[in-house]
Formats: C-alpha cells, structure tokens, sequence
C-alpha cells in the first residue's frame, strides 16, 4: 500500500502525485499531514527549505475544501512570486485527477486584471504574495468571510521582508474561526509574535533542532584578500568542473557586476535581482532549470522561492546581513535528501559572522584553502577523462565518420591520441593558470593587507579612511516608512546626488535612521535635503550626537551592520519587497571604483584569457 495512503490522502490524489514520484513521505510530511487532516488545530511546522513542505500543506488542502462550491475557502501567502508559482503549479499538479479545483496565483509583476478575471470566474485556493494580495483586498474584488484555512509559508522570510503591515491587514478580512498553518525554516521573536497573535494554541513541530540547517550540507569558507576575491572565486569554480550552483551576493549592483564579468570570462552565467522584469526572471529561471546556465548569480530577495534540483554549490560571495538569511541560502542545495556544498569567501575580519552562523546552525564550518593553479589543471584534466569515459555514443549518427577519423589518426598509437586529446583542454588551464600566485590569505595577513588597500584607496582619492572620515547623521524616516538599508541608500543618493560608495554605515530603526557620510559630504546631503519631503511630510536631516564613525562596526562585531564594502561595488542592502527594485537606485552606481572593480582582479589582461566552453 501507498505510505501516502496510510497517512490518510484518498486514491485519485496519491496516483496523481505518484505520477509526479512521490513515492515515499518526508519526515514533515510524515508528522503533520496526519495533524492538518483533521482541521481542527492552529499549526505551526518548522523545517529546512527542500524538505517538502508544500505537499505537507497542500495535500491536506485538497482533502479538507468543499470543491463543489466555488468561493475563496483556503488563503496560501508566500514572500515571492516565484515562490507562489511554484506552489499554484504543485497544487494543480497534486489535484490534476481532481475534479472543479480552481487554484489562482496572486503576484506582483503580472496582469492584476488577469489574476482579478480569474479570482471573478471562481477560485477555491489562492496562493498570493502580500503585497498584490493586499491591492487586490483594497479593490473590493475578493471576498474572504468564508475562508477555512490560512497558511503563511516561509513566514520569516515574509517577516524580514517587511510584509508585517500588509500580513496583519489581509487577516483582518478573514474569519476568526479559520485555521492558520505557519511553516517556516527558522523561528525568530518575529514569527513566534505572529503565532501568538493569530493562534490558538497550536500544534507545534520541528523538524530537527529549530533555526539550524540541513545536515546534509557541508559548510566552508576560504579567506582571501579583498583584491584577490573574483580570482579566488573563479579559481574555486574551476575546482569544481561540474558545479551547478547559485551566487549570492548583497546588492542588485554586485550581482549584476559578477554575472557580466563571469560571462565576458567565458562562464555560463547569469543574474537574477530585483531589477529584471518578470519577463527577463522568467526567462533566467528557464534557462537554470533546463541547465544551460552554470552559475545563477542572485540576491537574497530574487532567490526566495527558487526550487531547482540538483544544487550543487551555494556560494556566498558576500555573507548576508542576517544569520536567517544565510540558513535559507544554503538551504537551496542539499534538497530531498541530496547532499551539497554551502561556500563563503571572506576577508578577516569576517570571522566573527563565520562563527556566529556556527553557533547558531549548530555546525563547524571547515576552513579550506583555495586550490593551487597545478590542481585546478589536475582536476579539469581528470574532468575531460570521465567525461570521455561516460559518454554516450551515438553509434548511427557516428558510423559514416569512423573511416575518415581512423584514417586522420591512422600514424598515431593509442598513447599519443589519448594524449593530444586530452591536452585539448588540459593546455588551456595549464597556460592559464601558469605561475598562478597563492590567493590564500592568513588572519593576520587578510586584516594587514585590506588596511593596506584602503589606506591606498584614500591616498589615490578614493574613499576616505580613519576614525575621523565620517559623520553619523539622523534622518527621519524609518522601516514604518517601508525603507530597508537598500531603499534608504537609494533614497539619500538620489536626493543629495553623492555616491553611494561613499555612504558609510546605515542604521534603520522603527521610525528614524543613521547614516554615516564622509565629512567633506555632509553640508552636501543637508543642502540635497533641504526642502525634502517624503509621501507628504517634510524630512529632516541632523548631525547624530551619539557620535561618528567610532560607532562603525569592529572586526567580525555585529551580525546586522551595514559597514562600507570593501571593494567599493555597491552596498549592503536587500530588494525590497517582491523584487520591485530600491526606491530610485541608480543602476550606474556600479562605476567600479577602486581601480576596476571585480574585472580587474584576476591580475591578467581581458585577452589573454582563455575562452570557457559552455558545459552544458
């Protein structure tokens, strides 16, 4: 018999989801489908991402809905769009034997006169993202009195997006008497406020130990100068022949930065940010999942949601401001059961956040060491040879070559073919990567050598260094008024025309923020702010008293900081919302400064190069 079956889903679902290979329940699915049949409990399910959540609810869903009557009964709100489709489209599929299941996906970014036409015709199931969701809400065009159940999927990250207004406010048109089902990866002060606030004592189960990550995934970090980061990076992915993986990076700016220096380097690879259309998105995501894409390069927001087998490498370019965030990172590879690899290249003074993560995921991180030119040639020259060894012949296509090849290769004995063609590619590496230097850095060298770089930096005119370089300024806005570090980087540009290299430390509080701006700058941004108003109301602008740059962030201190990047690309900031792209930001901020940015750091001119095959 079906294991599913005995968990209690009836026939017509179990063969359609046994079609879509389902043949054994995860553990989440295991514990709570038994729980949510019964449709009587508050529930909250903590688990990785990739463990099969989706099932575990929808499932339930579909066995608990009156599908012969067509109104709004079962509310799904997930962070992103991707996130939603992926879900609309497992419950359509989980249903497909099913008859009258009407399951409509609201989302930013797509035809809300589309989506409203669809929710008119008749819906059981919406599966939305807050803020499309509350829009529609607002519009009258929904009715939710006699919705049954609520499920707030990865609520976390809902959370750390800002949807806690727009949660709150979608709730307050549903029924008191529903039930809400809360699934998310970690349990910060955040969620468990939410399951106070709109449960009833629920069923509470954790799979694993709470806020930690997958076991199956090994955690390591590489310490470089900041210089030499793009070098190590690459050197890191020749290393790995047959990575598929996701890089991530802090801003939309450095993402797109790496995706075209990658491409121009002969990598398959391509970014997904919050500036792209959904069109361009969808189009990305395609081309991952079909495989002809090597590397995603994505910041955390676009990656919400992103669903794709077989990760092999999640790779942090840049460590996020948030340890939740690094969790659902590496959380995309190591999915149903598989094992896989979560990377950081870091500098020194990282450290401290490296150990922090480790405290709370509950894992020893492995410090390695960035492989030598000899062995990225040894591993790409084995590569080929297994490649060689596996590879499917076709034997029809193939056969009314054979005599012209035997006779080309007809003076060589098998030893000398094998060789030149294994030198093919062999020779390109070993040219490459000829006299490679040592990219790996000690603590102490990592820390001398990057106080180094910025001393250089200043001297050439670049940004500017020492205690006494910068001035904390109070502005009047805050995370009320919508803003993350991101936004409010955009915003103070925009306003006060400076850089945003140039923008220091950013500090968001509820209703006012600081900043920091070099001294030289500050009578600029009171000048750019002086008739400011923001949605109505005026902005004010102060020299902060509780002091300057002596409050910026010590080696490895504080999880949440938002110190200057180092290599000047871009800042530390996420996207806000559904990847709708920060408040005015400029795309032309990614000027390179610093001498070149991250094209320049493999120490060796454009064109001497060698040309990467596309591996897939």
């Amino acid at each position: 018999m079906n294991p599913f079956i005995q968990l209690g889903i009836r026939h017509d679902i179990v063969n359609a989801i046994s079609e879509l290979g389902f043949e054994n329940p995860t553990p989440i699915q295991e514990q709570s489908i038994p729980v949510l049949l019964t449709g009587s409990n508050d529930f909250v399910g903590l688990a990785q991402t990739g463990t099969g959540k989706t099932a575990a609810f929808g499932l339930p869903l579909l066995e608990l809905l009156d599908f012969e009557e067509n109104h709004p009964q079962a509310l799904v709100l997930c962070p992103t769009r991707e996130l939603c489709l992926q879900i609309t489209n497992d419950i359509k599929n989980y249903s497909k034997k099913m008859d009258n299941v009407h399951v409509v996906a609201v989302y930013g970014g797509a035809s809300i006169m589309d989506q409203l036409r669809q929710i008119k015709r008749g819906v059981q199931i919406v599966v939305a993202t807050p803020g499309r969701m509350l829009d529609i809400i607002n519009r009258k065009a929904i009715d939710f009195s006699k919705v049954k159940f609520v499920v707030l999927d990865e609520a976390d990250e809902m959370l750390n997006m800002g949807f806690q207004e727009d949660i709150d406010n979608i709730l307050s048109t549903t029924p008191d008497e529903k039930k809400t089902w809360l699934f998310s990866a970690t349990m910060p002060t955040e969620v468990r406020r939410i399951a106070k606030k709109y449960m009833n004592e629920p069923f509470e189960l954790t799979m694993g130990t709470k806020n930690t990550g997958n076991a199956n995934i090994e955690h390591e970090y590489y310490i470089v100068r900041a210089r030499d980061k793009y070098a190590a990076f690459k050197r890191i992915v020749d290393f790995n022949p047959d990575i598929f993986g996701i890089v991530f990076c802090r801003t939309k700016i450095e993402t797109q930065d790496i995706a075209e220096a990658l491409i121009k380097d002969g990598y398959n690879a391509d970014s997904l940010h919050g500036d792209l259309s959904q069109q361009q998105r969808d189009k990305v995501m395609k081309r991952y999942r079909e495989r002809s894409l090597q590397l995603l390069i994505a910041t955390d927001v676009a990656a919400r949601g992103i669903d794709v087998n077989d990760v092999t490498h999640v790779i942090n370019y840049s460590l996020p401001d948030e340890v939740e965030n690094y969790t659902h990172r590496s959380g995309r590879t190591a999915r149903a059961g598989k094992t896989g690899v979560s990377i950081s290249i870091i500098n020194a003074k990282e450290l401290g956040k490296i150990r922090q993560i480790e405290r709370t995921l509950g894992k020893r991180f492995v410090k390695a060491e960035i492989p030598t030119g000899f062995d990225v040639c040894e591993k790409q020259l084995f590569s080929i040879v297994h490649k060689v060894h596996n590879v499917q012949v076709n034997e029809q296509q193939i056969e009314q070559y054979i005599p012209r090849i035997m006779d080309e290769f007809k003076d060589m004995s098998k030893e000398e073919f094998i060789k030149r063609f294994a030198s093919i590619e062999f020779n390109r590496f070993l040219d490459y990567y000829k006299n490679a230097p040592d990219l790996n850095a000690s603590v102490e060298e990592s820390g001398r050598r990057d106080r180094d770089d910025r001393s250089d930096r200043g001297e050439r005119g670049g940004a500017p260094s020492g205690p006494s370089a910068y001035t904390r300024l109070f502005i009047n806005l805050g995370s009320v008024d919508e803003f993350n570090r991101g936004d409010l980087l955009g915003y103070i540009c925009n306003t006060s025309k400076i850089s945003g290299r140039s923008v220091g430390k950013i500090d968001v509080k509820g209703v006012y923020s600081f900043f920091e701006v070099p001294n030289e700058d500050v009578e600029k941004v009171t000048i750019g702010f002086k008739d400011a108003e923001y949605k109505g109301r005026p902005v004010r602008i102060e020299v902060s008293g509780e002091g300057t740059s002596d409050r910026r962030e010590s080696s490895g201190g504080g999880y949440r900081g938002g110190e200057r990047r180092e290599g000047g690309v871009g800042y530390r900031g996420g996207e806000r919302r559904e990847g709708g792209g920060s408040r005015g930001g400029d795309r032309n901020r990614n000027a390179n400064s610093g001498g070149g940015g991250f094209r320049d750091f493999s120490g060796k001119p454009r064109e001497d190069r060698p040309e990467r095959k596309r591996r897939f």
